[in-house]
């Protein structure tokens, strides 16, 4: 409850009250609980945060008289402009007696709650001390109190209240909420507003967060650059980049001046999709929109640069960032290094990191850091533990950065003990792992069919709150399709929209193509179907990738995607992936007319659907019976 850090301030704060001739204080409260004496306690120890650590150490029972003992004191502190302190109070007894009790601990809040402070102030501090506590409903009755008395709740509160509704998913309430806000006040903010279309987006909800936006000018509030960043970067991440940039043309049409946070945020969607070209007009806008781009936005078009193997377009956006005299950092020179050692020539790596050297750009830690990433990029690994080595006699501490490279490198060539035996070192230096450092493990045991570990050490990270990539996440799903456990991969399948990972296209096609080999071809339906609600061309690079990762599309995966498409009634497309199918050496089976004729049933094209029976009847297909009775149903 009360850690060594806060034990050590609490001492040096009692300490303190002694020498200034004040025991008497604790004298009198070592006798017995009072409130009053607690309350000049936590005043000298002059911190909220070591008050507070001395109320958590001094509660020592849950009794009734100890309850309206710190209801008592929460009433003192508030009435001497103490509040949050007041809340702290209330807050904590409220989670140590639980729900059930803490309905008697509002009761005793307001008997003669008059003397110390108001009807507003009593019930703001219980609302937010429930919120807190996480008590939603508790927090919802205390809203509806305080609209029986006529007391107006605090905007900041209500506004904390609709983050927690909308984080559970009650949705009637949040309107219900919204609704009171506008016929009883108070009247909503930008700040509302901005958390409620937050709110929504992480739910999925993006057309509800446009809405929202729309008709903030109806309250008295302008849309402004935090709401246009929610939606950019909510599309952006759900991989509708395009989508992104029509709001950022959108935002600059209302007048709205975009930050450079907005133009990063669909640069890096674009580099990561591949379109460079793209990406870097946005680039060369951002001056138009009278910003300067910074060291991050270089960063990540350099990277997008190197990632599509472009070393030389790197090299001169390098020179120009010096050029304008923005010093690069770390992440800077290790986008080039290893872009040289990856993509280039091993020779120019060697140079940039001999120019380093010698520059005083950068501190030797970071220097080092840079150099042993780049010779694992490079597969020099043996040099680069060398390095590693070197670092630690010449008594420089290797950061997180150069225990991520070792241990990626072991993984990249399958020494998974050597990864972890690295891995377990980095505790013993006060280093914290990061969601590289595992994603890289990750990996590897799911490329070894190490599916059991891999599962196991991916829930430690989320314990761990670590975001796990998408490409972690799609090799663990592959991995349990190829071994035929189908419940494990919809278990992970679920667990990453939970988790609001948000999948790519490489993703989509690995569980689709699982799906229906399984022979859960409505569900695969599905599937592909949200992919359409997504974007069309999401859809089609799906497709493509499965071919990247290894996933070659069968009869039945075909048939998939062609039934996607017909669901949605998009029977030209429909008609490509047919071609696509015959070029790729697979011919229509019953399954294959059956889904199209269907479709070209539901959009009332029957003259193509009879071209379609001809076609199958001079095939010398059979099962025409069955096929008869499914078009009539």
């Amino acid at each position: 409850m009360v850690n060594s850090n806060e034990r050590r301030k609490i001492v040096v704060g009692l300490s303190k009250i002694v020498k200034e001739g004040k025991c008497y204080v604790l004298k009198g409260f070592s006798h017995n609980f009072c409130p009053y004496f607690l309350v000049k306690i936590m005043k000298l120890l002059e911190t909220r945060e070591t008050a507070f650590a001395f109320f958590k150490l001094a509660f020592c029972d849950d009794s009734e008289s100890t309850i309206r003992s710190c209801c008592i004191a929460a009433h003192i502190l508030a009435a001497e402009d103490l509040r949050f302190l007041a809340q702290d109070v209330i807050s904590w007894v409220m989670s140590r007696i639980g729900v059930s009790r803490s309905k008697q601990l509002v009761e005793f809040m307001w008997e003669g709650h008059q003397q110390y402070e108001s009807d507003f102030q009593v019930l703001d501090t219980l609302m937010r001390a429930f919120l807190r506590a996480e008590m939603i409903t508790e927090a919802v009755e205390t809203l509806c109190r305080m609209r029986e008395v006529g007391v107006t709740p605090s905007l900041s509160a209500i506004t904390i209240l609709f983050k927690f509704l909308l984080r559970i998913g009650d949705y009637g309430s949040v309107w219900k909420l919204f609704r009171d806000m506008i016929h009883l006040g108070p009247r909503p903010s930008n700040y509302t507003f901005n958390a409620m279309i937050l709110g929504f987006c992480r739910k999925g909800c993006l057309r509800t967060g446009e809405s929202l936006l729309h008709v903030m000018h109806r309250y008295m509030c302008e849309a402004d650059v935090i709401a246009y960043n929610i939606l950019i970067n909510a599309y952006c991440i759900r991989g509708q980049t395009s989508v992104g940039l029509y709001w950022i043309h959108l935002m600059i049409e209302s007048g709205c001046k975009p930050s450079t946070v907005t133009f990063n945020t669909v640069i890096d969607a674009l580099c990561k999709e591949g379109n460079v070209v793209e990406a870097r007009k946005l680039f060369d806008g951002i001056q138009d929109a009278g910003l300067s781009p910074n060291l991050v936005i270089y960063n990540t078009l350099m990277n997008g640069y190197v990632k599509a193997r472009d070393i030389s377009q790197a090299n001169m956006l390098y020179a120009e960032m010096r050029s304008r005299d923005i010093a690069p950092d770390v992440v800077t020179l290790n986008i080039l290094v290893s872009g040289h050692y990856r993509f280039g020539r091993e020779e120019d790596g060697d140079r940039l990191l001999r120019d380093l050297s010698v520059s005083a750009l950068l501190p030797d830690c970071s220097l080092y850091d840079i150099t042993v990433a780049g010779l694992c990029w490079a597969g020099r690994l043996h040099e680069a533990l060398q390095f590693f080595e070197d670092m630690f006699e010449k008594g420089i501490s290797p950061s997180i950065f150069s225990f991520n490279s070792i241990i990626a490198a072991y993984s990249k060539v399958g020494l998974e003990e050597n990864a972890y035996e690295v891995y377990n070192i980095i505790n013993k230096f006060g280093l914290t792992p990061s969601s590289s450092t595992c994603s890289s493990l990750l990996e590897s045991l799911c490329k070894k069919g190490r599916l059991q570990e891999a599962w196991e050490l991916s829930c430690k990270m989320i314990q761990s709150g670590f975001p796990i990539n998408k490409v972690a996440f799609t090799m663990l799903l592959d991995g349990y399709f190829r071994i035929g456990d189908l419940v494990g991969a919809q278990c992970l399948w679920n667990e990453m929209d939970r988790r609001k990972i948000f999948p790519d296209v490489v993703a989509f096609s690995a569980y689709i193509n699982g799906l229906s080999k399984a022979g859960l071809v409505e569900e695969a339906y599905d599937v592909f179907s949200e992919m359409l609600r997504i974007g069309m061309k999401a859809a089609i690079e799906a497709f493509m990738d499965m071919y990247r990762t290894g996933l070659v599309p069968d009869i039945v995966t075909y048939n998939t995607l062609i039934g996607g498409y017909c669901k949605v009634f998009d029977m030209v497309r429909a008609d490509e992936f047919v071609n696509k199918m015959y070029a790729s050496g697979w011919d229509p089976d019953i399954t294959t007319y059956n889904i199209r004729m269907h479709g070209f049933c539901n959009i009332r094209k029957m003259n193509r659907a009879v071209m379609m029976l001809d076609e199958l009847v001079s095939a010398g297909r059979g099962c025409l019976r069955r096929l008869y009775c499914g078009l009539r149903s």
